[in-house]
C-alpha cells in the first residue's frame, strides 16, 4: 500500500468518479469525527455535541477540502513535506474564506468561532486559527499517502460496477441530505437535521 502512491495510476473517468465519490465520503465522516472529539474536549469533557447540520454524520467543508487538496497537492506526492505546506495555505485560505461568507451572508451566523475555542492560537476573526491550519495539513498527508492509496487500492480489486454502485450511492446519499438540509428545508420551512436532534436530545454548540 505504501508504494501505490508513488505510482501513476490510471483509471477511467466513470472509475475516478466513484474514486473521488469515496473521498467525498471518507473526507466527511472524518471532519464530523474530529469535530464531535474536538468539541468533547473544548466543553469540558462533560457531553458529546452532534456537529455539523445534516441527518448523517458528514460536513461538507471537509469533503470540500479533500477535493481541493487532492487536486492541488497530488502532483506533489513524492514531496511530503510540500503536500503539507500547499495543503495547509489552502485550507487555511479556503476555511477563512467559507467563515467569512456564512458571517457576511448570514447576518453574523458562525458555525464555528476560534475565539471560544481552546488552542486558539494565531485565530484571525475567529474564522481561522495556526491549529486548525496545523491539523488541516496533517489530514492532508494522510489523505494523500493512506485514503488516496487505500481507494485506489479498493477500485483495482473490487469489481468496477460494484464499486461504482456502492461509492456513488453513498455519496448521493450524503449530498442529498445535505440539499435537504441546506436549501429544501429552508424554501418550503420542512424540518432540519437540527430541529429534529434538537428535539431528540441532541446538544448542539452555540456560537456568538
Amino acid at each position: 500500500m505504501k508504494e501505490n502512491y508513488k505510482e501513476k495510476e490510471s483509471f477511467d473517468k466513470k472509475t475516478m468518479i466513484g474514486i473521488f465519490s469515496l473521498i467525498i465520503v471518507i473526507a466527511g465522516i472524518f471532519g464530523f469525527l474530529y469535530e464531535v472529539i474536538f468539541y468533547y474536549f473544548n466543553g469540558g469533557m462533560k457531553e458529546f455535541f452532534w456537529r455539523g447540520g445534516n441527518f448523517l454524520p458528514w460536513i461538507n467543508i471537509y469533503a470540500i477540502g479533500a477535493l481541493g487538496i487532492y487536486f492541488f497537492t497530488y502532483r506533489f506526492r513524492k514531496n511530503p513535506l510540500k503536500v503539507f505546506c500547499v495543503s495547509s495555505i489552502f485550507c487555511g485560505i479556503l476555511e477563512y474564506l467559507a467563515g467569512l461568507g456564512m458571517y457576511i451572508i448570514g447576518d453574523g451566523f458562525r458555525c464555528w468561532n476560534y475565539n471560544t475555542e481552546i488552542l486558539n492560537f494565531g485565530n484571525i476573526q475567529g474564522f481561522v486559527c495556526l491549529r486548525s491550519v496545523l491539523f488541516f495539513g496533517f489530514s492532508s498527508l494522510l489523505l494523500i499517502y493512506m485514503i488516496v492509496p487505500l481507494c485506489f487500492y479498493i477500485a483495482r480489486k473490487m469489481n468496477r460496477r460494484l464499486f461504482l454502485t456502492i461509492s456513488i450511492t453513498l455519496c448521493t446519499l450524503f449530498l442529498v441530505d445535505e440539499i435537504y438540509n441546506l436549501a429544501i428545508a429552508r424554501v418550503f420551512s420542512l424540518p432540519r437535521a437540527s430541529d429534529i436532534y434538537k428535539q431528540i436530545g441532541f446538544h448542539y454548540v452555540e456560537f456568538k
